[in-house]
């Protein structure tokens, strides 16, 4: 049976560790590791635009010797031109690997029952592995270390901040939502996470200075995700206090590092000042995103012996 990489929730933390050490390996090789998956041919299923994602895991198959073929969701018609089982079966002939970007993760979690080949969750509705993972990398390349870090997330508790808290309790890290009482986590999220991980609890501040007070990394995205574009406005009005300022980011720890999946609105969820400013890492935490993939890929085509021994 393939590999996937769709839920966190499901990751194994040594592997997960492992991972993230294997990531900043290749980005230290640079151009000089073998070609690894040398034929070795990606399929990109799009049902949401994206630039970073998109280009992250062209740069990072064509790094490894392999190609890329993209899709975009109208011209495939994942349950309307045929069902995802159907089309799960026939991509498995074509490409070796299938990374979905997708505004339903029961898409995602569909394709990877049905298809030959591992599935890579891309983005959903849900959560957002790669990022998360890649930002986790971003965090141990900068600071040397993740577990004991408090990462305080600020603003909506999307689908990002859901797999950054599932992975920070896996590494080890301190999760903190600052956000507006209408847009915790759900219930449901918190009541898996706790099951999972009983040892690891969330802390949710309604007050963004008291979530960001004493942060290693503080972190946001926009208030309003794709799809959510009609509630933009009345978002604005719950989340204007939870810009992340100078004033804010001053309330972190002195060696505090600011961190953004991007795409950003200047202005909304970020001031220019800390977007542009010294704390941020925001063009390394996008550049992490080619090397934590290209160690996933190498990983779910490989297997372990890509990383080398799993330590507990």
């Amino acid at each position: 049976m393939p590999r996937h990489f769709v839920d966190l929730f499901e990751f194994d933390p040594a592997i997960a560790r492992r991972l993230i050490e294997h990531a900043l390996a290749v980005k230290t090789a640079g151009s000089g590791r073998p070609l690894s998956l040398k034929g070795r041919c990606l399929g990109l299923l799009f049902e949401k635009p994206s630039m970073r994602t998109r280009v992250s895991f062209e740069a990072a198959i064509t790094r490894l010797g392999g190609s890329a073929i993209f899709l975009r969701g109208d011209e495939v018609g994942l349950g309307v031109r045929e069902s995802v089982a159907d089309f799960a079966r026939v991509i498995s002939q074509y490409v070796d690997i299938l990374a979905v970007r997708t505004f339903s993760h029961k898409t995602v979690e569909e394709l990877a029952r049905t298809a030959q080949i591992p599935v890579i969750n891309a983005l959903s509705d849900a959560s957002h592995p790669c990022q998360a993972m890649a930002d986790m990398m971003t965090i141990l390349e900068l600071t040397g270390e993740v577990r004991g870090k408090t990462l305080a997330f600020v603003g909506d508790g999307n689908n990002v901040a859901r797999s950054l808290a599932v992975a920070s309790a896996m590494l080890g890290v301190n999760f903190v939502l600052a956000c507006p009482p209408r847009y915790a986590f759900p219930s449901d999220f918190l009541e898996r996470r706790a099951g999972r991980f009983p040892d690891a609890p969330i802390r949710i501040e309604h007050d963004p200075k008291k979530g960001v007070a004493g942060a290693d990394v503080v972190y946001t995205d926009v208030w309003a995700s794709m799809g959510q574009e009609h509630e933009a406005e009345n978002r604005k009005s719950h989340f204007a206090k939870y810009q992340v300022d100078d004033a804010l980011l001053g309330l972190a720890s002195p060696g505090a590092i600011f961190l953004h999946c991007l795409p950003a609105k200047r202005g909304e969820e970020v001031s220019s000042s800390v977007l542009d400013g010294p704390r941020s890492q925001v063009v390394v935490q996008a550049a992490n995103r080619l090397y934590f993939q290209m160690a996933l890929l190498e990983w779910l085509l490989e297997g372990d012996r890509a990383l080398g021994e799993i330590r507990p």
